[in-house]
């Protein structure tokens, strides 16, 4: 364990940042998963804007990669568009 004071504190500030991380994370695949289970074109047009800027949270934060991002609204965006 760590014996330095700022080294300490360090710690409780990572595992902090690490939870709430990965609240964010499992809150942005759940919404993923809604996203694409709907299929009424109205409503997953209407969800979509609100998904993909849980998105780019993620990726401004660093969770997860800006390609990953980018990669995950190019499909959701395709899905919503091919819905009738």
């Amino acid at each position: 364990m760590a014996n330095h004071k700022a080294t300490k504190k360090d710690v409780r500030q990572s595992r902090k940042r690490n939870e709430r991380n990965r609240y964010y994370g499992k809150t942005t695949r759940n919404a993923i998963r809604d996203l694409k289970k709907l299929t009424d074109k109205t409503a997953a047009s209407e969800n979509l804007p609100d998904v993909i800027s849980m998105i780019d949270k993620l990726a401004k934060r660093n969770v997860i990669h800006k390609n990953k991002a980018a990669n995950l609204k190019s499909k959701l965006a395709k899905k919503v568009n091919t819905l009738a």
